[in-house]
């Protein structure tokens, strides 16, 4: 270790950004490597230069945060505060030499004496009979493409699944001026009911929410069953669907959108040693860590790949993270204890939308043997029934006989339904079916970005 502490950040979203901020008030000069090129992470992603859709309508409400967080990243950045790795992937984490990172120009080793990793989180899908046809996306994906392009991926519209960026994302497409035909939320009235206790822990912001849904009007449909989405050889036509009353409907539509809130982004944890726990509350695999957000030694959590806390506390948990590193440094460090309270008031409110808006795993438990479940290898959820039958309902062997997870995504799309749905077929906890073992490159990467070696190494002064 030298004299000055190496510390990378991996992410530059809201934690990210606030950890930056954290450590460079003390004094420090970080690495922020991100995949964007832009700070802002997905929930405030940054179009283009150029782009002229305002502020206001890419953020609604939060374009104050957002806009803040920018100028206050770009200010670090221009002023050479922290080293900004842009359009950037870690692929692999190496104790010893540091992070292999992937950047416009080759791959890096970024030593590394400290780790933030700020990774953020990606949709949470159920298969959905026919959903590997073309014009299926996720609910991210549709709010990447408006904010990003200012475009909808379609001409009608249909958006599927449950939580807050279900309605959020239906609402920023109808805006748009987008032909939006329903959106259909799994999640029946009753549980949105019962989660209301937790949500008003932040009272505002669920009537902002509220408000929010009833500007849908009649497109928006509580307690459904997605049945099937229908499909020809140029993609999506139509979406089958039963409502709540229990009448059967078709809504024909060229795109439809799925998401059921959110998954944590946790491979990179993973590679760095965490310990994992299952959470039946969020109903996946959650980092273990301290309340600071501290994973073992030299190794901090922060944002929704740790807790599914939104932007706010994302930021909260950014600045906690880099306080934990600086006590562990011996700097003076802020005093954790209003965001600490700032925190547990954000962790009541999560907890009221996981009840209100739960994981459809009775969808999961009758899913039909010839709907697909990884998209990426075509995997059927009656193949990946026949396997754990052959192999055992464990979450590994399962992959290695049955090539569940082993595609592009490494799993981040259908390892938690794959594996609510071993456990229902061997009458057996999800917990004990266990979760995918993380492997490097954590993205896919150029073979030449290996056989060449890295060009140089960054932050070794």
């Amino acid at each position: 270790m030298t004299d000055t502490p190496r510390i990378v950040i991996v992410g530059a979203g809201p934690a990210g950004i606030r950890a930056a901020e954290t450590l460079v008030a003390a004094g420090l000069r970080p690495i922020v490597v991100d995949e964007g090129a832009r700070a802002g992470g997905q929930i405030y992603r940054r179009p283009p230069p150029g782009f002229t859709r305002p502020a206001e309508t890419l953020y609604g409400s939060e374009a104050p945060k957002a806009q803040a967080l920018h100028s206050l990243f770009d200010r670090l950045a221009t002023t050479g505060a922290v080293e900004h790795l842009a359009e950037s992937s870690v692929l692999a984490i190496d104790r010893a030499e540091g992070l292999h990172v992937l950047t416009p120009t080759g791959r890096r080793v970024v030593p590394c004496d400290r780790l933030i990793l700020a990774t953020g989180a990606t949709d949470r899908l159920v298969p959905v009979p026919g959903w590997q046809s073309p014009g299926v996306y996720s609910l991210g994906a549709a709010q990447i493409a408006l904010k990003a392009q200012g475009i909808a991926l379609g001409q009608r519209l249909v958006l599927a699944g449950s939580g807050p960026l279900l309605t959020l994302v239906a609402l920023q497409l109808v805006k748009a001026g987008a032909d939006v035909a329903a959106v259909l939320d799994t999640a029946p009235m009753s549980a949105q009911a019962a989660g209301l206790t937790g949500l008003m822990a932040r009272p505002a912001f669920a009537l902002r929410g509220l408000a929010m849904r009833a500007r849908l009007g009649r497109l928006y449909h509580s307690g459904v069953t997605l049945k099937k989405i229908e499909a020809d050889a140029r993609g999506v036509t139509a979406i089958l669907w039963t409502a709540a009353s229990g009448a059967e409907r078709r809504t024909e539509c060229d795109m439809v959108g799925l998401g059921w809130h959110l998954r944590a982004e946790t491979q990179l944890a993973g590679l760095a040693g965490c310990a994992f726990d299952y959470n039946e509350t969020w109903a996946q695999w959650l980092p273990r860590a301290d309340r600071l957000g501290r994973a073992r030694e030299g190794l901090y959590l922060a944002g929704d790949g740790l807790r599914i806390l939104g932007a706010d506390g994302a930021e909260v948990s950014g600045r906690l993270a880099a306080t934990a590193c600086l006590q562990d440094l011996d700097m003076p460090a802020p005093d954790p204890v209003a965001d600490l309270k700032r925190l547990a008031t954000l962790e009541r409110f999560a907890l009221g939308l996981a009840r209100a808006f739960p994981w459809p795993a009775d969808h999961l438990r009758t899913l039909p043997d010839a709907t697909v479940v990884c998209r990426c290898e075509g995997v059927t959820a009656g193949e990946l029934r026949a396997t754990a039958d052959y192999g055992g309902p464990e979450a590994n062997r399962v992959k290695s006989l049955g090539r569940v997870g082993m595609g592009r995504c490494q799993g981040r799309y259908c390892q938690l339904a794959g594996a609510d749905l071993i456990a229902s077929h061997a009458q057996i906890t999800t917990a004990a079916v266990g979760r995918l073992r993380e492997q490097a490159p954590i993205r896919p990467a150029p073979v030449g970005a290996w056989v060449k070696g890295p060009p140089d190494t960054a932050g070794s002064d």
